[in-house]
């Protein structure tokens, strides 16, 4: 039977968008594998081009390889601090960009780029839609999480190279995002690069045009 979503569902879907957030300040209460995996499970039916089905979601329970990974954001920040100057590198210096450290879960998404399922259907065109398909599982996954009361942060300030190496996966295997996940220690609407005065929302007239 066809599922109805009434106005208020909707508008309660609208609400878990936005309090969907990035977050990188977590508790430290441990989360149970099985509420994650099931988590996982809601992200694999997100669409996919030609039904490729590509991601793949390994947990990084290793002592070694986190450490390996929290190296990788340490070169990279650095590396991105220098990068920016006066005020505006300042305020990069007091952001908090990560919780590696306090996240109870570290889970690393990939792409399977010499996978054979769905025949590469969709690609020849566009190769890249092999990683927007794990893209589109990864907000999946993050809105699942919002609404199980699980917050998420998306770590790209890393060497893929060096992190992939370092989660020991076949090579065919890239890296699309690095995730944090566990119980928020803080709750908020606003971004939190907005709330430290980063960056601003974009206005929709900015961002929507007709042809």
């Amino acid at each position: 039977m066809k599922p109805s979503f009434d106005p208020a569902f909707r508008a309660q879907f609208r609400e878990l968008v936005l309090w969907r957030r990035d977050v990188r300040r977590f508790r430290r209460d441990p989360v149970p594998r099985e509420r994650i995996d099931a988590l996982i499970e809601i992200a694999t039916h997100a669409p996919s081009v030609g039904l490729s089905q590509p991601w793949r979601f390994v947990h990084v329970d290793s002592p070694e390889r986190r450490l390996a990974v929290i190296k990788s954001f340490t070169g990279a920040n650095e590396r991105a601090l220098a990068g920016y100057s006066g005020e505006k590198q300042e305020t990069y210096a007091s952001l908090k960009l990560e919780g590696l450290k306090e996240a109870p879960v570290h889970l690393a998404v990939l792409s399977d780029d010499g996978t054979h399922t769905g025949s590469g259907l969709g690609q020849q065109t566009m190769p890249e839609t092999l990683h927007y398909s794990v893209v589109a599982a990864i907000q999946t996954l993050w809105l699942a999480a919002r609404a199980d009361g699980i917050g998420m942060g998306w770590v790209s300030i890393l060497d893929p190279a060096q992190v992939t190496k370092a989660l020991d996966v076949p090579k065919d295997w890239s890296l699309v995002a690095y995730l944090c996940l566990g119980l928020p220690a803080e709750e908020h609407l606003d971004p939190e690069l907005e709330r430290h005065h980063w960056e601003q929302r974009t206005d929709l007239k900015d961002v929507v045009f007709t042809r």
